[in-house]
């Protein structure tokens, strides 16, 4: 159930991050996000009732333990450290404005 309301979330939403109120590693993420100008969704799993059973779910599904676990259209793209290098490779922007979470105005 945890697993398809996990997926649920990413197919919905263009850019998601589950994360922890107390990570720092989440908050450079966000911070990064919306620094860029991006709307993205959070999902704190430290304030869900059923956050565990959902980081158990996306264990179960990227395989990955640790939070921020963030998708970028349907595509996991990982940790911090992969947000971070996608960023400084210049590809973060051209992601998030191919899922529509930037805007870009051509006239600026």
């Amino acid at each position: 159930m945890a697993l398809d309301k996990v997926k649920h979330i990413v197919s919905s939403t263009p850019v998601v991050v589950f994360s922890k109120t107390y990570c720092g590693y989440c908050k450079r993420v966000k911070q990064l996000l919306t620094q860029l100008g991006a709307s993205y969704k959070i999902i704190e799993l430290d304030e869900e009732s059923d956050g565990g059973e959902m980081q158990a779910a996306l264990v179960e599904w990227t395989g990955q333990r640790t939070v921020p676990n963030v998708f970028i259209g349907d595509a996991h793209i990982a940790d911090c450290d992969s947000v971070m290098a996608k960023h400084q490779a210049g590809q973060l922007v051209n992601l998030l404005t191919d899922v529509g979470a930037i805007n870009v105005n051509l006239n600026a």
